[in-house]
């Protein structure tokens, strides 16, 4: 059975990492609030806005055994930020000041300091799985194809903050200019040796799930488990601003996996590539031109949760 695990007391070090251009609120005082609360129950709390100095800062305290946390105050890139630039084992918490904050959703937790604190000092973990697409680790879900579109027009002029509302103007020039090219998924079925690509779908919109959450609480793959060690492929077949409104109703009913032009598999390993340029994205952040090859890393993620929803979520508390 899986087990959440209490950290020792003795670690006592909470790094504060604050990402200056993530969400609208005043990060910098919420998170000097986080520290007096934190440093009220004898942890010892260190801000940082430099994502260099954090990575220089947490190996030797990981190893050391006096880490207690590092806390992404941010939104779901500033989680996916610190992962790639920590090792495994690093504990995590989220401080959830960004747009979306869908991790942080799916962990049910909020942007109060206090609940927080609370959570931290507790020290509850749990492991889940991440995704690997080329070197760079996501925590929720890549997609590739319109979406990827948007985003990439949306931060090709970004010049602050995000809001709901700055992605108005890069939707509707995806919807005019997108081609909608080819999209084809090489991937390794269950029962493979090695995990090889011995099976393909061709698809125009692509989304590759570790978690089942999406921006606009949408949900491509409800079903999908940051604890099986497998990432669920779905696939759309047809590429226009039609077939587009048809899918987006679907899954906003809950009515797509009975779909014909929709398919949904699970894989460990799979490759996306496209004859004509096309994007991908990660966790709402650009992530270049397709292909990419993408991997599910089990077990990669070491979140701090609180114990009832460890419990709801199948986990076993083990002091």
């Amino acid at each position: 059975m899986r087990s959440a695990v209490q950290l020792p007391t003795d670690a006592r070090d909470v790094l504060i990492s604050v990402n200056p251009q993530a969400g609208v609120r005043d990060r910098r005082a919420i998170a000097v609030e986080l520290q007096r609360h934190l440093e009220d129950v004898g942890l010892a709390v260190t801000i940082v806005t430099s994502i260099d100095e954090l990575a220089a800062l947490v190996p030797d305290r990981l190893a050391s055994g006096s880490l207690r946390a590092v806390v992404a105050a941010g939104g779901d890139g500033t989680l996916s930020l610190i992962a790639n630039r920590t090792p495994p084992g690093t504990p995590l918490a989220i401080l959830p000041l960004g747009t979306e904050n869908l991790l942080a959703k799916h962990l049910e937790i909020t942007a109060d300091p206090q609940q927080l604190c609370r959570r931290i000092a507790a020290g509850w973990c749990v492991s889940l799985d991440a995704g690997l697409a080329g070197e760079r680790i996501f925590t929720l879900m890549a997609g590739c194809g319109f979406d990827a579109d948007v985003v990439r027009r949306l931060h090709r002029h970004r010049t602050g903050n995000i809001h709901h509302l700055s992605y108005a103007k890069p939707i509707l020039d995806s919807l005019r200019k997108y081609q909608y090219p080819e999209l084809r998924v090489r991937y390794a079925p269950l029962d493979s040796v090695a995990d090889e690509l011995t099976a393909e779908i061709a698809a125009r919109w692509v989304f590759v799930v570790n978690l089942p959450r999406y921006a606009g609480g949408l949900s491509f793959a409800p079903q999908a488990s940051g604890t099986d060690g497998l990432l669920d492929v779905c696939t759309f077949k047809e590429g226009s601003l039609w077939s587009g409104l048809v899918y987006l109703s679907g899954v906003m009913l809950g009515q797509h996996e009975s779909m014909e032009d929709f398919g949904r598999v699970q894989t460990r390993h799979l490759r996306v590539e496209s004859a004509s340029q096309a994007p991908f994205q990660l966790d709402g952040d650009p992530g270049g031109d397709l292909p990419v090859e993408i991997r599910a890393l089990p077990g990669r993620l070491t979140l701090l949760v609180s114990p009832q929803w460890a419990e709801r979520q199948g986990f076993e508390i083990s002091p």
